[in-house]
């Protein structure tokens, strides 16, 4: 698959602009314990009642849709509303009365739904996930799109903190980010899948975030790892 990047934006500890993040990639470590970046477009009243992941994931949306129109939005989350449905299932097992607020903002289009709300643009959304494959199978999704002339897709991809019962079973080095590109049609970069290698780029990372790493570092081949096959990357330019 084909296609160019017009434009990217990324959130998480310690990261809240571009600058940043390009210094963050010529680095080899990043402590993931530092403050989340304050939020500058996302209204309070909504960023209240949202989970922390989610408000990220808006926040870059609102970021990257800010004077610009796209065509189709997709929101990519191995875990998605993760904490909140873990709060819900405690609840239910204590015999307690759950939040409606908690219901209502349970489900893993959350973040998209409210993006198009909040940004009070009527653009179609899909969510979701594909364990480590999220972000490579929203790429796939997009493809039909992208194929059209002077078509734009959103794709964001973000994920919150795994609850301590589940950290036994799942990995995480970076426990809270979102990521988000205008992804359009072109030869700026190419991905095919291929078989499984040993290391891939960053195979600690969640992919998105390895392919930002890769990306500003303007790497010209890279792998990224995903569950049953890998991801070559060419960077053409």
């Amino acid at each position: 698959m084909n296609f160019s990047i017009e434009n990217w934006f990324a959130l998480s500890s310690g990261l809240s602009s571009k600058d940043e993040w390009a210094l963050w990639s010529q680095q080899s470590k990043h402590d993931w314990g530092l403050p989340l970046p304050k939020l500058n477009k996302l209204p309070m009243m909504q960023a209240r009642r949202m989970s922390i992941s989610s408000r990220l994931a808006v926040e870059v949306g609102l970021e990257l849709v800010n004077n610009n129109s796209v065509d189709l939005a997709i929101f990519t989350s191995r875990h998605g509303e993760l904490e909140r449905t873990y709060k819900i299932l405690s609840m239910l097992s204590q015999n307690n009365e759950i939040s409606p607020t908690d219901f209502s903002l349970s489900v893993h289009n959350t973040a998209a739904g409210l993006l198009t709300i909040i940004a009070n643009q009527t653009f179609p959304i899909t969510s979701l996930s594909a364990h480590n494959d999220s972000f490579q199978q929203g790429l796939i999704e997009a493809l039909s799109l992208l194929n059209q002339k002077n078509k734009k897709v959103l794709l964001i991809d973000f994920d919150g903190i795994v609850p301590a019962p589940y950290q036994a079973d799942v990995k995480q080095l970076v426990p809270i980010y979102a990521v988000g590109y205008i992804l359009t049609s072109g030869n700026e970069l190419n991905c095919q899948s291929i078989e499984k290698k040993s290391k891939g780029y960053l195979s600690n990372y969640p992919q998105s975030l390895a392919f930002l790493h890769a990306y500003l570092n303007r790497q010209k081949q890279f792998i990224v790892q995903g569950n049953a096959q890998d991801w070559q990357w060419t960077l053409n330019s």
